[in-house]
């Protein structure tokens, strides 16, 4: 289980920020895995010094609530490249300094080379991400990780969509399987993942602040809680 809650105070509080931003917009979207979803979360459109710096502040408090321990930060390209250099920098502003790294898309083949960038991997890394489609970016990361000798430790994610993801088949289809981006991080890989929100505290969000189902807000919550029927881990 990720360590936001249903009801969680700073969940409510991301979910507000979020929609205050316009990185958290409702209407009709098309889903990587192809599905239709009646909300949508860009994390790119955290895209000023303010907006980045409380969002890194949304990470760093939950990170120190989850009582995860790591030795270094880790941010997978692209945007994990902003985002764990703002945590880094958070975290060492309330004291906490660990290293931190990134990686580039393309191996770089003059002056110091090679994929990575930052301090060198090792002890225990915390990758920091926005979201977690299929673990694609996570398996990723964890091969690089480990190629250098350190240990992936646990993710940080902003929000966890807890819904189905999906598998490629041999003929190129996809199908949806019994478990999420996440528990798949969790149970298989065995990270431990630390969300700022979840599906479940948008539902919470909308049950309590938006009124009757009317309300400009509140009639987005049944599609949302239909979309978690339906797709919903």
């Amino acid at each position: 289980m990720t360590e936001a809650g249903a009801h969680d105070t700073l969940a409510q509080e991301f979910v507000q920020f979020s929609l205050d931003c316009g990185v958290l917009k409702f209407g009709q979207f098309k889903t990587k895995a192809g599905r239709m979803s009646p909300y949508f979360f860009n994390a790119g459109l955290f895209d000023d010094g303010a907006k980045l710096g409380r969002l890194a502040a949304f990470y760093a408090q939950r990170l120190i609530q989850s009582g995860i321990e790591f030795d270094m930060i880790f941010g997978p390209a692209y945007k994990g490249i902003p985002l764990g250099a703002a945590v880094s920098i958070e975290l060492a502003r309330l004291g906490k300094v660990v290293p931190f790294a990134y990686n580039r898309k393309e191996a770089k083949d003059h002056g110091e080379g090679g994929a990575l960038v930052g301090a060198p991997l090792k002890g225990r890394v915390l990758i920091v991400d926005d979201v977690m489609s299929a673990g694609t970016a996570a398996r990723e990361s964890i091969a690089l990780i480990e190629a250098a000798g350190a240990q992936a430790h646990a993710v940080a994610i902003a929000l966890d969509r807890q819904e189905m993801a999906t598998e490629k088949q041999p003929d190129g289809s996809t199908r949806d399987v019994p478990h999420s981006a996440v528990q798949y991080v969790q149970n298989t890989l065995g990270l431990r993942v630390c969300s700022i929100a979840r599906l479940e505290d948008l539902l919470a969000y909308l049950a309590t602040r938006g009124g009757d189902a009317g309300s400009e807000l509140g009639q987005h919550l049944v599609p949302a809680q239909a979309y978690r029927d339906r797709y919903g881990v």
